[in-house]
């Protein structure tokens, strides 16, 4: 089983690996009383069950070449999709980390991580929390800039060998990257999806490589 979370307007999205897509759809048919229907369209794949469940994918690395609609189930232009050879840019950052690199098939093969003390709130009043704040906000400001340089060097100067890049972390930190005019490249190769992922180490890094060639199923029973 992969990873699920809950999704808004009821339902669930579950994370499946490329070389478990057939299986999973084969297991949501016999689950719920097999499958009626398949329509692809350049990014999304919907699969409709006999009991009303529907199992919908936002393709990753759109568009997808082989659409249209079968009174079946039909993924096979989905795995042919997903198993196109590609290079994809990983950039993942929280408050006072981040790891970066290139994965090709689901391994890293370049990577940079680093850390960067960045203190908690401080729950003290006056001029002392004020102090704090300051302090806080210079080591933040310090470990996006190292961040920043970073994708620069490992992503920034490989834009033009990668397919597209995969986000994951801290939404607000990812935001003040974005504005980074000299990123601009990068972030224009950004899929939609963003990993929720730790704090950013290189094991964190080898995971997200993985992830990047899997798919999300949203699941919503009838």
């Amino acid at each position: 089983m992969g990873k699920a979370r809950a999704v808004a307007g009821g339902g669930r999205a579950v994370e499946v690996p490329a070389e478990r897509v057939v299986g999973w759809f084969e297991r949501f048919g016999a689950r719920h009383e097999g499958i009626t229907r398949t329509v692809i369209t350049p990014e999304t794949v919907l699969v409709e069950a006999g009991d009303g469940a529907t199992a919908t994918v936002s393709v990753p690395y759109a568009p997808i070449e082989d659409v249209g609609e079968w009174a079946t189930l039909n993924v096979d232009g989905l795995i042919a999709h997903l198993e196109r050879p590609r290079q994809v840019g990983l950039l993942l950052v929280r408050l006072g980390g981040h790891s970066v690199g290139v994965a090709s098939a689901g391994k890293v093969v370049v990577s940079r991580t680093d850390r960067h003390l960045v203190h908690g709130r401080s729950a003290a009043g006056g001029w002392s929390q004020q102090r704090f704040a300051r302090r806080r906000e210079g080591q933040a400001r310090h470990a996006l800039e190292a961040a920043a340089k970073d994708v620069a060097e490992v992503l920034g100067s490989r834009v033009g060998t990668l397919d597209a890049v995969v986000l994951g972390g801290d939404q607000r930190a990812l935001d003040t990257l974005r504005a980074e005019r000299a990123l601009a490249p990068v972030f224009a190769l950004a899929e939609p999806r963003v990993l929720d992922v730790p704090e950013p180490r290189r094991t964190v890094l080898d995971d997200a490589a993985t992830r990047a060639f899997s798919i999300e199923i949203v699941v919503r029973d009838s």
